[in-house]
């Protein structure tokens, strides 16, 4: 499908495979970290990113940040190698999440990614959609994911949004909208690095 500008319309590759993957999990009770993957099918590296963030952002109990965090900085090493699929050590690829922790996880994230998807168009900026930019890509989303395993309090909500920008923009082959996940990226960066920095001067003033 196209607009008049001549870019094709979204897909809605995530919601829909995020949605496909609830209801696998639902049948089966809960699904472990590489079933849920497994089963989004060809999204590819791109979901993977998505996947891995959105439970920074959302209230579940637990180290989540600091696990989902080191495990993106593991696949953003991947994805700067150009490899297309995601190799996880077995104890994060085997661990078990609950239909109910997915429930949570699916229902605060689908309307935040819903609507980066609205905006988002394949074919834009194609020279930032490529097998070489995605490689590139690689160094951005390693410091987003160190930032989401710092233990900062309200920390996770711009690397995460970063992040999910980057990986639609990805699935979509929108070079524009890679653009802005990249412009939001940098400006994360550096408000983490003033924030610890200024934390850093209040903890030796002490």
């Amino acid at each position: 499908m196209f607009e008049q500008d001549g870019h094709k319309q979204s897909r809605g590759v995530a919601s829909a495979q995020l949605r496909k993957m609830l209801e696998f999990a639902r049948a089966k009770g809960g699904l472990s970290i590489g079933e849920a993957l497994e089963s989004m099918g060809p999204a590819g590296i791109a979901f993977t990113v998505l996947f891995l963030a959105i439970p920074a952002l959302t209230p579940i109990p637990g180290p989540f940040g600091m696990v989902f965090g080191t495990t993106l900085a593991l696949v953003s090493l991947q994805i700067s190698a150009g490899r297309r699929t995601v190799w996880l050590p077995a104890i994060v690829r085997n661990r078990h999440v609950s239909f109910a922790t997915l429930d949570l996880i699916v229902r605060h994230s689908v309307p935040m990614i819903a609507r980066v998807e609205k905006v988002v168009r394949a074919d834009r900026i194609e020279v930032l959609t490529g097998p070489t930019a995605q490689a590139l890509l690689g160094l951005p989303i390693f410091l987003l994911a160190v930032v989401i395993a710092l233990p900062i309090p309200f920390g996770n909500v711009l690397p995460v949004l970063s992040l999910v920008i980057l990986a639609v923009a990805m699935m979509e082959g929108d070079g524009l909208v890679t653009l802005i996940g990249l412009l939001l990226a940098s400006a994360t960066i550096v408000t983490t690095a003033v924030l610890l920095s200024f934390m850093a001067s209040m903890v030796f003033a002490a």
